[in-house]
């Protein structure tokens, strides 16, 4: 992707926590607190930064915003690199999952404007409905708290499992109450997910990662979840204390304009669904 910085390696996501948030660089001209500079704004490559670019190539001259893109791979180093001040917002989240991670790192992160949502969807190499799931079948979860939760409500939402009563965004495994194709599941880290299906029976796979792989989900999917009262919209985020920022004001006008909802329609296709 044209003039886009990446950052790939898990590593520095771990680093990132265990330098108390100071791994991303002690480089602040372009942090929040310097609202003359460019906006760097950190965000997952699909779709986040591709919405982002569209937004630098065609829309933030004429807003008069000086737009730059970090990419990252992993869930952590964004709100670690935006909690430094490294960069000044990130893009790639919804808000269970920044309740947790605010929750467990003591970080400071906030919405500012909800754009779009990925349906998590149920993926196979080896099925193509799920009335073929064999009893003993391996699924594929992402690992992390808040996505693995969501993982096994979308399940149970189509009757492959039941959880207890009361299993919220923190539920797991352990919180089936009923299973009875006998289903065995493999926990891996999110972006893991799409490289399992040769592997598994079928996973269950967060929608940018399902696009970065080459799958189209409202095409490929044998099921996803209803966009309908989701709470799982991906939005802008900054650290507590900038949202007045003009810069990211500017940012979360152009994110829900008619012009980007109109490129992620044609885009994506149903795959990526705006929230505005």
């Amino acid at each position: 992707m044209r003039n886009t910085a990446k950052i790939t390696t898990a590593v520095l996501a771990a680093g990132a926590l265990t330098l108390g948030l100071s791994a991303c660089g002690s480089d602040k001209s372009n942090s929040a607190s310097d609202t003359s500079g460019p906006l760097v704004v950190a965000a997952s490559p699909t779709p986040h930064a591709e919405i982002l670019d569209y937004i630098k190539d065609n829309l933030a001259k004429k807003a008069g915003l000086d737009l730059q893109v970090k990419e990252f791979t992993d869930y952590v180093t964004p709100n670690t690199a935006t909690e430094d001040g490294s960069v000044g917002a990130n893009y790639f989240q919804n808000q269970p999952y920044l309740d947790d991670f605010n929750k467990k790192n003591g970080t400071h992160i906030v919405p500012v404007v909800t754009v779009h949502l990925e349906p998590l969807g149920l993926y196979s190499h080896k099925i193509k409905k799920t009335d073929e799931l064999k009893s003993g079948a391996t699924v594929a979860v992402p690992n992390d708290t808040v996505n693995e939760a969501r993982a096994l409500k979308l399940l149970a939402s189509k009757g492959l499992i039941t959880l207890k009563d009361g299993a919220g965004n923190g539920a797991t495994t352990q919180d089936i109450a009923k299973n009875p194709k006998n289903l065995k599941f493999k926990e891996l880290e999110a972006a893991q997910t799409p490289r399992s299906l040769d592997d598994v029976d079928a996973a269950v796979i967060n929608g940018n990662y399902a696009i970065s792989s080459g799958l189209k989900p409202a095409k490929d999917a044998l099921f996803l979840e209803s966009a309908t009262n989701n709470p799982y919209g991906n939005f802008l985020a900054v650290k507590k204390g900038n949202e007045s920022d003009p810069r990211v004001k500017k940012l979360a006008k152009l994110l829900t304009s008619p012009e980007v909802k109109k490129f992620i329609e044609d885009k994506y296709a149903g795959s990526v669904i705006p929230s505005f």
